[in-house]
């Protein structure tokens, strides 16, 4: 759910990542506050929000760790772990320790155990309903964020390290379909708890879940070792975002059709993972519209959307109550204008008291990748 620092800002990737946000809020105002059809279709599908920033995070941190190995500079393993540590644990850990030191923000809610969270584990096996269940995506980040560079500078040590870093996405890929495959004739199928499992066992599942991130690394493998078929690619942006367009729609159709059916299991999220992609093409693309059209408040939006995405869920559900109070239940248009306000806002305080400083302190003592000269 983090969006790397970047001395450039690209208009294209910053309205993607406002989208990613708005559709994970709105999704979860439906699921844990309204209860019900307060924003339609969108509202049901929003949790495709999360792909979103799946597939914005293996292409950003792709590109940061290959743009540093072709580099004549020294790429810095340590230097890249530290970077990643004070961009995105900082928050992280003052929102676990509201958790874990309220119970009046659980709201009730039982938290997994402390050590879950972090060792970054909390999403294996996740039981739904418990108190910080939103944080399941951000441990699937963090996960892939210690393994991606180690495993590129493996990679890289071989010989024809291009096939072999190709033959790994496609081998990832397969194997994400084989395994949710496996787990939903096993776990799902005419299981008594099939539902209940579907989200513990696949849903939340990192073996399950990688497709969007390892999409957005082939994204940066293509663009820093194969200069001429990015350039074609990126050629035509429009047509990469009507394309992406499509590819979502036929993928949001069948999972609001049959969410936990074998086919859109097994399959629907390598859609996901495809139409994001040619999506975030269409961002980076010159001509795109998408990547020349400036959305207002989408800047900003991406730029809070990490603190947005931890606060919001519990601000939503702990603001309903003293509404409803005051006669203005969760479909109300004041309830919604507010709790949405709140959910901005909220994120924008964590922003501006918590990852702005933490971002400054990155900057003046770990301001790159590289090893110091």
């Amino acid at each position: 759910m983090k969006n790397p620092a970047s001395t450039e800002r690209i208009e294209g990737l910053d309205t993607l990542r406002a989208l990613a946000v708005t559709l994970v809020v709105l999704h979860h105002y439906v699921l844990f506050v309204s209860r019900a059809d307060t924003f339609g279709w969108v509202g049901k599908i929003g949790w495709v929000g999360v792909d979103l920033f799946f597939a914005l995070s293996g292409y950003l941190i792709g590109n940061q760790i290959f743009a540093a190995m072709r580099s004549p500079r020294a790429f810095s393993l340590a230097r890249f772990y530290g970077r990643r540590a004070l961009r995105t644990l900082p928050v992280f850990y003052v929102m676990l320790a509201i958790y874990y030191f309220s119970p009046w923000f659980r709201a009730g809610l039982e938290l997994p155990p402390l050590w879950r969270f972090l060792t970054f584990t909390q999403n294996i096996n996740l039981a739904p309903g418990t108190a910080f269940s939103h944080a399941w995506s951000l441990c699937i980040e963090e996960q892939f964020y210690l393994a991606l560079p180690a495993l590129a500078l493996a990679i890289a040590s071989l010989r024809g390290s291009l096939r072999w870093g190709w033959a790994a996405i496609a081998a990832a890929i397969v194997a994400g379909i084989l395994v949710r495959a496996t787990l939903w004739r096993e776990l799902v199928d005419g299981h008594p708890h099939g539902s209940r499992n579907y989200y513990q066992y696949i849903y939340y599942s990192t073996l399950c879940r990688f497709d969007e991130l390892v999409a957005g690394v082939a994204l940066a493998l293509l663009k820093n070792f194969h200069p001429r078929q990015w350039r074609t690619l990126t050629s035509s942006g429009n047509l990469a975002c009507g394309a992406g367009v499509a590819v979502l729609g036929l993928a949001i159709w069948l999972f609001l059709d049959e969410r936990q059916g074998f086919g859109v299991t097994v399959f629907g999220y390598p859609l996901l993972a495809l139409g994001f992609s040619l999506l975030i093409v269409a961002a980076l693309s010159r001509d795109s519209l998408l990547r020349s059209t400036r959305v207002p408040g989408a800047a900003s939006m991406a730029l809070w959307s990490y603190a947005i995405y931890l606060t919001h869920k519990q601000v939503c559900i702990l603001a309903a109550t003293p509404l409803r109070e005051h006669g203005y239940g969760a479909g109300s248009p004041v309830a919604i204008g507010t709790m949405l306000a709140l959910s901005v806002l909220s994120g924008w305080v964590l922003y501006r008291c918590v990852e702005r400083p933490f971002m400054a302190v990155r900057g003046r003592y770990l301001p790159t990748n590289f090893k110091p000269l």
